[in-house]
């Protein structure tokens, strides 16, 4: 099953598995996007669809779960893969799949990631500048929490994100450690509870 990362930069990426994408915010059903974007601003979602090439840019969305899906639709088209069902709130992108050409529905080189380009079109590239969280996100707010004295235990983490443990230990290592370049400390205390601390 492919997964899905999306950056702060609204970049969606698509991976063949989800040990391939090693990122926190990640997904690979329309159920875990909607679980992932439950608390984001929907201008952060119309920020996503209007980045998405091919697609005509919107204003607004009627609700929060038609976003979603039809975001979803929209990303299955671009991957290469094809809606479930028909959807009439978005028949650009059902078009979009209709003229999509054979050959991108074949699934060359699975074992690599094939990013999705945005209309910004940046990407947090290794070695450049570092990312910087943007307020109020969900990035900013766990990085408050490791920057607190003791930092932050695991539990404390999934609390205020409402994201799994993979997700959390995923996110600190893949957009934090390698995109950002920060150095994460992680302990285990005599009670089990793993705490991490934002380093320097």
């Amino acid at each position: 099953m492919k997964t899905y990362t999306i950056d702060a930069e609204n970049s969606i990426t698509a991976f063949a598995s989800k040990q391939e994408a090693g990122e926190g915010e990640s997904f690979s059903s329309q159920e875990e996007l909607a679980s992932l974007v439950a608390d984001w601003p929907v201008d952060r979602l119309i920020e996503v669809w209007n980045g998405i090439p091919g697609l005509t840019p919107v204003k607004k969305f009627t609700d929060r779960k038609s976003a979603v899906s039809r975001i979803w639709k929209a990303i299955q088209s671009q991957d290469g893969g094809s809606p479930t069902e028909a959807d009439s709130t978005a028949p650009t992108a059902a078009k979009k799949a209709e003229r999509a050409p054979k050959a991108a529905k074949k699934a060359k080189h699975a074992a690599k990631a094939k990013p999705i380009k945005t209309a910004k079109g940046k990407r947090a590239k290794a070695g450049g500048k570092p990312a910087v969280a943007r307020d109020g996100s969900k990035k900013a707010e766990v990085l408050g929490l490791l920057q607190r004295k003791g930092g932050a235990t695991l539990a404390q983490i999934m609390k205020a994100t409402g994201w799994q443990a993979h997700s959390v230990r995923g996110f600190i290592s893949g957009a934090l450690g390698k995109k950002m370049g920060l150095k994460v400390d992680s302990v285990r205390r005599e009670d089990g509870e793993r705490v991490y601390t934002l380093v320097g």
